[in-house]
């Protein structure tokens, strides 16, 4: 099968997917969940490449594998946290249903299937490495590959260090500012990222690899001004106030960097 007709079948399969899904959110009346179909939709996708594609079997089975590693990963983190709280929905869809409140139904629809076309997008570099044929790892993979390990731990262990900042008594109303955390107001979106920065550099080493630079790209303006860290950081003012301006004053907004010192109080000396 060609390399379009491929993303074609993917994107029609995915569309009809989140179809489903938006009932089942209807049903639920919880619209988060379609955080982690987008999130096990790539593991879908990455197999699905590396079982159709003609490429290499060798590279197929690695492009495929570290696709499906990390989308388990990040998918099972997310189902744990969405339906912990549920039916209490993430703080981001109660915001869209207020900007939303005149359409709905028909906006939300909509969103789901953006969903859909954007595991396609994205998935440019699990596509172009597992169509190509050379019998033989570039360079650029292996970086790829050393790179996605240092990244995926990075963000397992972001994850692991909220989580466990969450479960202490103490924590309500204040800021995880502990570990990477301290050094980064979202060291997980952060090592996400530099995920699909590893995938782009998986695929330099296939024809037209270049393309993939679409995704590091996507995912960059998506984190820092749409649905990421603009949505999660209108989230914690309104929820932890004060507490949440002072740490965005000493802390890295996105690359983990060294603090800052604070700001001096009203009426002290500078």
């Amino acid at each position: 099968m060609s390399p379009l007709l491929l993303a074609l079948a993917a994107l029609a399969g995915l569309c009809a997917g989140f179809a489903l899904l938006y009932g089942l959110a209807r049903a639920m009346d919880n619209y988060g969940i379609v955080d982690i179909a987008w999130s096990y939709a790539f593991a879908l996708l990455g197999a699905g490449y590396a079982l159709a594609a003609g490429g290499w079997p060798m590279r197929r089975a690695l492009v495929g594998t570290m696709a499906v590693l990390w989308s388990l990963r990040l998918g099972t983190h997310l189902a744990f946290r969405v339906l912990k709280h549920h039916p209490v929905e993430d703080g981001r869809y109660q915001q869209l249903r207020r900007d939303w409140a005149g359409n709905f139904g028909p906006k939300m629809f909509g969103f789901f299937q953006l969903q859909a076309a954007s595991v396609v997008l994205l998935g440019v570099p699990f596509l172009l490495a597992a169509v190509n044929p050379a019998p033989a790892l570039h360079p650029a993979e292996v970086a790829g590959v050393v790179l996605w390990l240092l990244a995926l731990s990075g963000e397992a262990l972001a994850d692991a260090q909220l989580a466990a900042f969450k479960r202490r008594p103490d924590s309500r109303g204040r800021v995880c500012d502990a570990g990477l955390w301290r050094y980064s107001r979202h060291p997980n979106y952060f090592f996400e990222w530099l995920i699909w920065v590893a995938y782009f550099v998986f695929a330099l080493g296939s024809p037209w690899g270049g393309l993939a630079v679409l995704s590091p790209a996507i995912i960059l303006f998506l984190l820092l001004r749409v649905t990421g860290i603009p949505l999660t950081e209108e989230q914690s003012l309104r929820s932890r106030g004060d507490a949440y301006r002072r740490y965005q004053q000493t802390t890295s907004r996105f690359v983990p960097w060294r603090r800052r010192p604070p700001p001096p109080a009203l009426g002290e000396k500078l």
